[in-house]
C-alpha cells in the first residue's frame, strides 16, 4: 500500500497497481464474510458488475477460505429491458466472472423472468433483501461519481424506494461503451433498474473498488467535493467504516 487516509467516515487506501488493489480489497471482504458466517451461519453480499471489479472478483473467487455454500449474492443493477440471458446483462456478466466459479448458496437475479414489470422486480428484491439483509456491499464508482445506476440527475440519498427504473445520463451511457459492453452509445439502453443508494450503504460494510485514470476525477470528487447528490459517491464520507480501494492512477488527482 502506498498510503492511507480518511475523509469523514471513509477510509481511502491507495495501491501501486490494480492487482494489489484487487487482492487487498478481496482480503478485506473475505475476512468480513468469514466473520459473518462464523457469527450467524451465512453472509449476504452485494456485487457490482463492471470491468473495474475484475481484479477484486478474481482474487475473491480464488480465496479458498470462504465457504460459498453459506453465501447469498445480490447484484446492484441491470438492463431489465434486454432479454434474459443477453450478454450485456449484469447477471450474466457476474455469472461468468464469479458466480459459476464459486457456486454460492444463492444468486438472486434482479429480473429472472422475461416481461417482469419494474414493480414486480422491486417487490421481489425488497422481499429477498429483507430475508437476507446485506452484510457487505461491494461497489464501484462510475466516471460521473454514480453508485450503481444512481447517476447525479436521479441520485437521492433519502430515496424511499429500494429499486427504481432510471434514465441513464450520457456520461454513464458512454461508460458502458468504454467498458466494452456495447459498440456505440446508440446501442446502450436508455433505461435500467438499480438499487437505490440507501439500501446499498446500509450494509454492515461497504467496500468500493475504483481503479484507472478514467476514475481519477470521480475519486477526487468523492473525497473532496461537497457531500450531495451531484457526486453520489460522496455519501461514502457519511458511511461508517466504508473503505475505498484505489490504484495509483485513480488516486492521481488526490
Amino acid at each position: 500500500m502506498i498510503r492511507q487516509f480518511t475523509a469523514g467516515e471513509l477510509t481511502v487506501k491507495v495501491y501501486a497497481t490494480r492487482r494489489e488493489m484487487g487482492e487487498a480489497s478481496a482480503a478485506e471482504v473475505s475476512r468480513r464474510m468469514r466473520a459473518a458466517i462464523a457469527e450467524k451461519g451465512s453472509v449476504s453480499i452485494l456485487l457490482a458488475a463492471a470491468p473495474s471489479q475484475n481484479d477484486f472478483l478474481a482474487a475473491l473467487a480464488a480465496d479458498e477460505s470462504i465457504d460459498w455454500s453459506r453465501v447469498y449474492c445480490f447484484h446492484m443493477d441491470d438492463y431489465h429491458t434486454l432479454p434474459v440471458g443477453a450478454p450485456q446483462r449484469f447477471d450474466v456478466w457476474l455469472e461468468k466472472k464469479i458466480i459459476n466459479k464459486v457456486k454460492p448458496a444463492q444468486f438472486f437475479r434482479m429480473a429472472p423472468e422475461p416481461g417482469m414489470s419494474v414493480e414486480q422486480i422491486a417487490a421481489r428484491y425488497a422481499k429477498l433483501l429483507a430475508e437476507h439483509p446485506l452484510d457487505i456491499s461491494c461497489i464501484g464508482i462510475g466516471e460521473n461519481g454514480h453508485i450503481a445506476f444512481n447517476d447525479p440527475p436521479v441520485a437521492d440519498f433519502n430515496d424511499p424506494a429500494v429499486i427504481k427504473e432510471v434514465t441513464m445520463d450520457e456520461v454513464c451511457r458512454n461508460q458502458q461503451v468504454h467498458d466494452g459492453a456495447f459498440p456505440s452509445i446508440g446501442d446502450v439502453p436508455q433505461t435500467a433498474i438499480t438499487l437505490t443508494i440507501p439500501p446499498i450503504v446500509a450494509a454492515g460494510f461497504v467496500s468500493a473498488v475504483v481503479p484507472t485514470k478514467l476514475k481519477a476525477k470521480a475519486v477526487a470528487n468523492t473525497v473532496n467535493a461537497p457531500i450531495n447528490e451531484a457526486v453520489p459517491a460522496s455519501i461514502l464520507r457519511r458511511t461508517p467504516g466504508a473503505i475505498m480501494f484505489v490504484d495509483a492512477d485513480a488516486a492521481s488527482l488526490l
